[in-house]
């Protein structure tokens, strides 16, 4: 196990050197670790969506990130599933077993000073034939670093992890650590995206995912887990993109939670994920909203399929 501390990378070459060494990096851990948070904070653009609610991230998401001649490739996964077993919680789960097979390191997250037997059965899934780091997010909430020594020494035993890094996404502490120890582990190759790519999704896929981030937000705990948005029209008329979504609930009574009195849940979150849409996409968006009750969508595959779920 490497013994970790602060490291700082050199600054960025604006035209950037040759990329050398390029790799998959998978992000793993149970839901509510903070993930996507990392991966939005390595990659500095909003790649995966992000909110308090557990399971927020359903989908394998690459994020890019070109510096100092390494590209990583970080592969950001659903929150492993322990309890739900319907048709959606299988594919999320199968996108977190398969992200696992195709990468050359991974990243396991876990909170600093916390260790849940969800944890562990997630720990129990990684490969053995891949590096693997230990993240302790939220470094932030625990005060005193030296609290987390005994924590760390007992975590150890568990497996032989390449190097245990203390972090703080939300903050940003930690990770040119991360970078450097990551970028060491990659294979030697040419690029598999251009140095300005930040994802391989398309702005489709970006834009039912912001519209979800936004509805999560809005709604909370009153939001009904089984929620999804469909694009249905996606136009891009010059620097305008004309867009149709639908929000897709499994229940009429849910219907009415998302549009809210007057329509006012939809307009706010229209708004919303319209001003990140702008930001990204570098345009100016006119979004169409509207709900769709489609029963029993979360339990059949072929729904799933439709949605962009993985096989």
């Amino acid at each position: 196990m490497t013994d970790i501390t602060q490291h700082d990378l050199p600054a960025d070459d604006a035209a950037g050197p040759p990329v050398t060494h390029c790799g998959f990096i998978a992000i793993v851990g149970r839901p509510n670790v903070g993930k996507s948070t990392l991966v939005n904070r390595l990659i500095g653009q909003k790649v995966s969506i992000t909110s308090a609610k557990a399971q927020t991230t359903r989908h394998r998401i690459h994020g890019v990130l070109t510096r100092n001649a390494r590209q990583f490739v970080f592969v950001d996964t659903p929150g492993f599933q322990t309890r739900h077993r319907n048709a959606l919680n299988r594919a999320m789960n199968r996108t977190v077993t398969q992200a696992l097979a195709d990468v050359d390191v991974v990243v396991f997250v876990i909170e600093a000073g916390r260790l849940t037997d969800a944890d562990e059965e997630v720990l129990a899934l990684l490969p053995q034939d891949r590096p693997v780091l230990l993240l302790l997010n939220k470094t932030d909430k625990t005060g005193d670093r030296a609290k987390l020594l005994p924590f760390v020494e007992r975590i150890s035993k568990l497996r032989d992890f390449h190097a245990i890094i203390p972090v703080s996404a939300q903050r940003g502490d930690g990770l040119d650590a991360l970078l450097k120890v990551a970028g060491d582990l990659l294979p030697e190759g040419p690029a598999m995206f251009d140095a300005d790519d930040f994802t391989d999704r398309s702005e489709r896929f970006l834009a039912a995912e912001y519209i979800r981030e936004k509805l999560f937000r809005q709604l909370g705990d009153e939001l009904p887990y089984g929620l999804a948005v469909e694009i249905e029209r996606f136009d891009v008329d010059g620097a305008l993109r004309r867009i149709a979504a639908a929000v897709i609930v499994s229940r009429e009574a849910h219907k009415g939670i998302v549009i809210g009195r007057g329509g006012e849940v939809l307009k706010t979150v229209g708004a919303a994920a319209r001003t990140d849409m702008e930001r990204v996409f570098g345009s100016k968006v006119f979004l169409e909203l509207h709900v769709k009750v489609r029963s029993g969508w979360a339990d059949d595959e072929r729904a799933l399929k439709s949605l962009g779920f993985e096989p």
